[in-house]
């Protein structure tokens, strides 16, 4: 199949078929999940890590920082030494970089948008009575009253807000007519190189593409294990359900599912939605409901090779629940552990029991009444849920918003609230801690649910009645066979 000569008036569903494209199948290609990379205990801003076989077709780098940390994977499409000298590579290799620029500010436009609408229809009811209340005094202006002008000077007052929006729709919509004219250059660029390079293989760029996302997974690999130094600013993927809840994406490493879970509520809750993929989640279309046999306690759960992690409602029990076979496969007793609002965190909410998954694999979170309320750590075997080691972080978890672990660390934060920032960390392969000072936005001001993803290298957040992201920067060593 070819992709036929393009044309100016299908100039915005090419950029569509190019973005979405781009969007669906190269999500790591720029901020490779935040990691800052060194070498020896030092800091390098450049590392180049070139995959074998560039006869192949595909090259990648880990290329420089970013202003906020995060290191940028660079892609070159195809082989330098296959046509580096053509310049309509490197025309295409820029054409790309400007599809990315442009489908990043669109994002930026609709989010901003979507909230800029909120607040508009949110004041329209405001606005009709304001309207009504000037037709009444221009129609009888005698019968205006200094109570009836204070009303309505109240209202005006109420209605100023509006302005710095519709400031802001201004200054998007001349934004949309610098967009407007990048998408109609690249129309033009891109007919240009069609024309001397005729049709594109569209099989033979799918497999292409399908190779190059297998080794982009393989480049987060081969970045290993870090300290937590930063956490990006929050990204809004959806907002639903109610104030408290929780939702995740399998951390098995490796993995090729793309199902996103939804699990709203933390009291007596049974119904787990199931959606195909993110994109499908971000639209809330495409899922399909498991009922789970038993009900779940707090928003601790945590979805690891196929199968639903959970506390079970009124006791200290973990729960093995496997998806393809709508069956619980195991559950067990967590020895000691408080429930019911015993040892929560700080919001409450029978969040005692919390489990979690990282690269080192398969955790519990909690306390105990011997432990008098203090942070316990407890690493279980996935497939028996048998305690394999245990240890006491001497953190008292009521004062701790929430927590995650990232290769082995737990990372507590000393809030739920607005101005929480990441406080506590405790390395269970040393059994030592010490006190941080990581902040991060709370958007949405009540957060009852963090979570690290080992294969995505983020973090999951349940904020307020919204599901939001945060990419994380690790101070990492690479490895390799000279070291």
């Amino acid at each position: 199949m070819s992709v036929p000569m393009l044309k100016i008036g299908a100039v915005l569903s090419t950029m569509a078929m190019v973005t979405n494209w781009m969007s669906q199948t190269l999500p790591s290609l720029v901020g490779l999940n935040g990691t800052t990379i060194s070498r020896g205990g030092t800091s390098e801003r450049i590392v180049s890590a070139l995959y074998p076989s560039p006869e192949e077709g595909w090259q990648i780098y880990s290329s420089a920082q970013d202003a906020d940390g995060k290191c940028i994977c660079t892609v070159v499409a195809p082989a330098q030494n296959m046509c580096n000298r053509d310049p309509r590579s490197r025309q295409l290799r820029q054409l790309m970089e400007k599809v990315q620029n442009i489908s990043q500010s669109m994002e930026v436009l609709d989010l901003r948008t979507y909230r800029d609408l909120q607040y508009v229809r949110n004041t329209e009811s405001l606005m009709k009575v304001v309207d009504g209340k000037l037709k009444v005094a221009s129609e009888n202006p005698r019968g205006l009253n200094l109570k009836g002008f204070q009303e309505l000077k109240d209202k005006v007052t109420q209605l100023l807000p509006l302005l710095p929006v519709l400031e802001q729709y201004k200054a998007d919509a001349k934004m949309i007519l610098l967009l407007r004219e990048e998408v109609r250059n690249l129309s033009l660029v891109l007919m240009t190189i069609q024309e001397e390079m005729g049709a594109y293989d569209y099989e033979e760029l799918r497999q292409r593409v399908l190779l190059l996302e297998t080794r982009l997974h393989s480049c987060m690999q081969k970045l290993g294990c870090g300290k937590l130094t930063g956490v990006s600013y929050p990204i809004t993927v959806r907002a639903s359900g109610s104030r408290f809840g929780s939702w995740m994406t399998d951390t098995m490493i490796p993995s090729s599912d793309n199902r996103v879970w939804s699990m709203d509520g933390y009291f007596k809750g049974r119904r787990v939605l199931e959606y195909r993929t993110m994109n499908d989640f971000m639209k809330g279309q495409n899922f399909v409901q498991h009922l789970l046999p038993h009900p779940w306690a707090g928003t601790g759960h945590v979805v690891y090779n196929g199968s639903l992690y959970y506390n079970k409602y009124q006791s200290n029990i973990i729960i093995k629940y496997h998806f393809r076979s709508r069956s619980v496969l195991v559950q067990r007793s967590l020895s000691g552990a408080g429930y019911n609002n015993t040892f929560p965190y700080s919001w409450g909410g029978s969040s005692d029991i919390d489990l979690m998954a990282d690269e080192n694999g398969l955790w519990a979170v909690y306390t105990t009444i011997p432990n008098a309320g203090n942070i316990v750590i407890s690493r279980l075997e996935p497939q028996s849920l048998e305690v394999l080691q245990t240890w006491d972080t001497g953190f008292p978890k009521r004062s701790a918003g929430e927590s995650f672990m990232i290769c082995g660390t737990l990372y507590v934060t000393n809030s739920h609230l607005a101005g929480a920032k990441i406080y506590f960390a405790y390395y269970t392969n040393t059994s030592t801690y010490e006190y941080t000072d990581i902040p991060f936005h709370n958007q949405y001001s009540h957060i009852s649910m963090m979570d690290y993803n080992p294969r995505e290298r983020v973090l999951y957040t349940w904020n307020n009645g919204h599901q939001v992201l945060y990419n994380v920067t690790l101070f990492q060593v690479i490895k390799t066979s000279g070291d």
